[in-house]
């Protein structure tokens, strides 16, 4: 096991790493910016080393700052949480080659998973099925790109190669709009990855968003941790997860699960990482891979009783995983509200100083967070404050924790968007279970169009 790892990345996820190296007995190195200085997690580290000024260009994108700040404490790996560095495959390149360990899948791992067409044809090779769509990227000859959209049929989506993040993708419905969908797409491809190469994919009209978690470790073995159901979206911005995805019968998540697992022994895959799909009519389809932690990893937790983080800690140092899929069993529901500093209805930012700050609790709910009484939640970064999750021994019993837990939580001197969240934990939709990705815009515009109207 390692001595000292650097945490490379801020707010709750730098605080949870931090708690998994604690209990596992290793040191923590927290490089945080000039904004970031008075964070908990920098409170509470072994060591802390600033790294450049609030944007994150000068500091958690700063890999030089980065490498210097592991060398002069000594650390010996290097945890870069999600979002920043964590699925930059020259960036653990950069690790690997000044002699520590990037707690990750090795650099050419995340390079065939980080393009979306090298990703599609690994997946079609190891039996994953994936969305209908063009073979790789999109030729340069027109007549060549509207065959494909004939063959593929209307609706299609058009996805940067090197995209994440919702950015990179549009929709195109009709023949004539296609040419310059793919132009435009192109170009902020380009602009946003620095790749502009893109692909064509079969537009789903009614998808719901599941993903299947997997550990793998350096000698070919592993696991997949059951599925979540991420449908409940804005902008393809997660706002709510769930583990497991309500309404889909085990053995289809077996079925998956399993192709996940051996699509990870074929790619040689090491540490945590996540399979994300498109589920309509009874199908999964393969949509991309995230090799890093998830945000809502929790849920997953919660219904498995495996500490993710700490078995990616544990594999990075060279350690077989400890369990095989016939050990692993899931209980209950959990259920995940992502509380962000922004109005709940707009969401628009809201960075300032949370004057009180009063988390939930009670039996089967968990608060990740890094914000407290006093704290300023920086205006140059993204605006997640908290995640709470609920668990219960039934879906029903998640929800009305979860409910007690929005009732309880206060946070003030900043607008944030648990009001959403309470209405939708009393939504009928979500209380009935496997909304569709376009549920939440579908409701929200509604809502826009009443107020107008009034």
């Amino acid at each position: 096991m390692f001595g000292k790892v650097l945490i490379a990345n801020r707010g709750e996820i730098a605080l949870r790493i931090q708690r998994a190296c604690r209990e596992l007995g290793v040191k923590t190195v927290v490089v945080h910016s000039e904004a970031d200085r008075d964070a908990k997690y920098v409170k509470l580290a072994d060591e802390s080393v600033c790294i450049g000024p609030p944007p994150s260009n000068l500091s958690y994108l700063n890999v030089p700052a980065i490498i210097s700040a592991a060398e002069v404490t000594d650390a010996e790996a290097i945890h870069p949480g999600y979002g920043f560095l964590s699925e930059n495959a020259d960036f653990a390149e950069r690790i690997e080659s000044s002699g520590f360990v990037f707690i990750g899948p090795r650099p050419e791992t995340i390079r065939l998973m980080g393009d979306k067409v090298s990703a599609k044809d690994a997946m079609k090779a190891a039996g994953v099925p994936c969305v209908p769509g063009s073979e790789g990227a999109l030729p340069e000859v027109p007549k060549e790109i509207l065959r494909i959209a004939r063959e593929v049929g209307y609706p299609v989506i058009i996805k940067a190669a090197g995209g994440g993040g919702g950015r990179g993708m549009r929709v195109v419905h009709t023949e004539a709009a296609l040419l310059n969908a793919v132009t435009l797409t192109r170009s902020e491809a380009q602009s946003f990855f620095g790749n502009p190469s893109v692909y064509m994919e079969k537009y789903l009209e009614n998808p719901r968003h599941v993903e299947i978690q997997v550990l793998a470790d350096s000698f070919r073995n592993a696991v997949y941790l059951g599925e979540r159901d991420c449908s409940m979206q804005r902008r393809h911005q997660k706002i709510i997860e769930e583990a497991p995805a309500p309404g889909i019968a085990p053995r289809h998540i077996v079925r998956i699960g399993e192709r996940c697992a051996e699509a990870c022994r074929r790619i040689n895959y090491r540490g945590a990482g996540t399979f994300e799909f498109l589920y309509e009519n009874g199908e999964f389809y393969f949509i991309e891979m995230n090799t890093r932690i998830q945000v809502e990893h929790p849920v997953t937790e919660m219904i498995s009783g495996v500490d993710l983080v700490q078995e990616q800690i544990r594999v990075a140092a060279g350690e077989k995983l400890r369990f095989k899929q016939r050990d692993l069993s899931f209980r209950g529901h959990a259920i995940e509200c992502r509380i962000n500093a922004e109005d709940p209805y707009t969401f628009v930012p809201f960075p300032g100083k949370i004057t009180f700050y009063h988390p939930p609790g009670g039996p089967g709910i968990r608060v990740d967070s890094h914000a407290y009484q006093g704290y300023i939640v920086p205006q140059h970064y993204d605006s997640m404050v908290a995640k709470v999750i609920a668990y219960g021994d039934s879906r029903d019993q998640a929800i009305r924790r979860m409910r007690i837990a929005l009732s309880e939580m206060s946070i003030e001197g900043i607008k944030t968007n648990i009001a959403l969240h309470q209405e939708l934990m009393q939504d009928a939709g979500f209380i009935k279970g496997g909304t569709n990705i376009h549920y939440l815009e579908k409701k929200l515009a509604a809502k826009g169009e009443v107020k107008k109207n009034n």
